[in-house]
């Protein structure tokens, strides 16, 4: 279950890198007591907004959960390919 996740927001090279990480995001994972449903869910809702004004790579997008001291920050990162052309409301 949780590895399946790890697999969609962890790139594949550097094993001890990725290991670190993994239980880094492991760790934040249990204290927040987030679920991959709810992770997974978020992470469609964000594309979802995102897509609305930028188009974006989404085989390479990256959603992580970093902890320092009490604070937990989540860091949502893909790359924008462009922007999409708004539209005038009448």
């Amino acid at each position: 279950m949780l590895n399946g996740l790890m697999k969609k927001f962890f790139n594949k090279s550097g094993s001890k890198e990725t290991a670190k990480k993994r239980l880094q995001f492991a760790l934040v994972y249990d204290r927040l007591e987030v679920s991959e449903d709810t992770l997974t869910d978020m992470q469609n809702e964000i594309v979802a907004v995102i897509s609305r004004y930028f188009v974006i790579d989404r085989e390479k997008l990256k959603l992580d959960i970093t902890r320092r001291n009490d604070l937990s920050a989540l860091v949502f990162n893909t790359p924008i390919i462009s922007a999409k052309a708004r539209r005038r409301m009448a």
